[in-house]
């Protein structure tokens, strides 16, 4: 089948060029060059990780699925790990020894992925000349072009089929699985970077579109619902935002309390979902210290959410004294209960492993399932994975750290990882440049994590958790 170019091995937050495009080189090009001592930071660590973390093994990425990797799903035995060329289906079943299963080659950029029973969806971020896996590259100025969301069956890993394909505006940077009755799957689509000249990506898109697919007959999917989250408009006039509110880049639902956080560029909401179709802002958050809301994640009793912000879109050395510890950071809010639960601020966190003129910025990340605990895994891209301590929403530490840097160990193969999670006893990292990492930690604070199992995860549609269950 025809093969268009691979897409450039770092991340492109801003893959189009829209009206903040001059403001926000700008922003980069003074993050990248505003430390004057980078290059004589100290060194991130003692070492490439802490003594609580070991390194079970790594798998490279696989040609022709070689591109820049970013999310993962699991399922059963299985991870599958987007990337911008396409998806790879990983055997887990032995963490220490994983074996590549199937590798799917269906170029369009970005990769984020979600996995419902047999059902897989794919992010494509990038124009294509039509839906067909194997489609030249196009532009976002062709009316013709595909960007949206890719359907696949996996019920035989080893020989994924590609079901259907569902056009959204302005493609699909990320989806969230929104779990329906038995019979239906929702996928919350979330795009942005409009412009005048985009005919499938007008502005203001201050919306989010949602698929509606039925899992006996997934060719039918179709976009069921396009929700305008900002009539009024949302955060255009903050100083310092790398990008205005233009719908959401991540939406992570809490099914079993109805309610979703939306990280919506110069925004933070939480949604009720009830009504998945007609999702509705609860309650609605900025931070002068926020220059791009990147994604959340909840407490397991979603009393508390933790946001992300990626200072410098992912391409800029933000983990240094200059630029400080409240930027490019996480932060942490409580959330009341009741009809109309309210965020409340409590703190920030950022590695003080400073990096230097390394990438490095609060990342991708999921909760680690101690009953009853809040500790969190994450992605700093070149900053490695960090292990957070979140009980007190008020005092987060970070507990432990992957960090395969040549600075600490000249026989280090550099890291850049994109997404973190920690799924049936194990952490799993897909890094842009190494591949597929499995870790594994031994600390008594996580005791019972080890308990707690699932048959299907998405981190973006989050479950309570017990042991022996997820």
């Amino acid at each position: 089948m025809p093969t268009s170019p691979a897409p450039s091995q770092r991340r492109r937050t801003l893959h189009r060029t829209g009206l903040a495009g001059a403001a926000i080189a700008g922003l980069l090009l003074s993050l990248v060059q505003a430390p004057a001592a980078l290059a004589d930071a100290n060194p991130p660590g003692e070492g490439t990780s802490s003594d609580n973390i070991t390194h079970l093994a790594n798998i490279p990425k696989p040609s022709p699925v070689d591109g820049t990797n970013s999310d993962l799903a699991f399922s059963g035995d299985y991870a599958i790990g987007g990337n911008y060329n396409g998806f790879v289906i990983y055997d887990i079943s032995t963490p220490a020894e994983p074996e590549i299963t199937a590798t799917v080659l269906c170029e369009g950029g970005q990769g984020d992925v979600s996995v419902s029973g047999d059902l897989l969806y794919y992010s494509v971020d990038y124009p294509r000349e039509s839906e067909e896996c194997g489609a030249p590259e196009s532009s976002p100025e062709d009316a013709d072009a595909f960007e949206g969301i890719r359907i696949f069956d996996i019920s035989d890993k080893a020989n994924p089929q590609y079901v259907a394909a569902v056009p959204t505006d302005c493609g699909s940077h990320t989806n969230t699985l929104v779990p329906g009755d038995a019979e239906t799957d929702y996928i919350y689509v979330s795009s942005y970077a409009p412009s005048e000249r985009y005919p499938n990506c007008q502005p203001p898109h201050d919306k989010i579109s949602i698929i509606e697919v039925p899992k006996n007959d997934p060719a039918s999917a179709a976009i069921a619902a396009e929700p305008v989250l900002f009539p009024d408009g949302g955060n255009h006039d903050q100083p310092g935002l790398l990008r205005p509110t233009e719908g959401c880049h991540d939406i992570t639902v809490f099914p079993s309390r109805d309610i979703a956080a939306g990280a919506c560029m110069g925004d933070g909401l939480i949604l009720d979902i009830a009504d998945p179709l007609e999702p509705t802002i609860i309650d609605h958050v900025r931070d002068d210290n926020f220059a791009f809301w990147h994604s959340a994640t909840f407490t397991n009793d979603a009393r508390g959410v933790l946001f992300t912000d990626e200072l410098g879109g992912g391409g800029a050395p933000t983990c240094t004294e200059e630029i400080g510890p409240e930027r490019g950071a996480n932060a942490v809010y409580s959330l009341s209960r009741g009809n109309s639960p309210e965020l409340s601020f409590e703190s920030y966190f950022k590695i003080d492993r400073h990096q230097g003129d390394q990438t490095c910025v609060a990342h991708n990340g999921s909760l680690i399932p101690v009953p009853g605990k809040n500790f969190f895994v994450q992605s700093w891209y070149e900053g490695g994975v960090s292990v957070i301590d979140f009980n007190d929403l008020s005092n987060p530490v970070e507990i432990g750290y992957f960090d395969p840097d040549p600075r600490v160990d000249p026989d280090a193969f550099g890291g850049d990882t994109w997404s973190t999670y920690y799924y049936n006893g194990h952490v799993y990292s897909s890094d842009i440049v190494r591949g597929l990492d499995v870790l594994e930690i031994d600390d008594d604070r996580l005791n019972g994590a080890e308990r707690v199992t699932y048959d299907e995860f998405n981190p973006q549609s989050q479950p309570v958790y017990s042991p022996g269950r997820g």
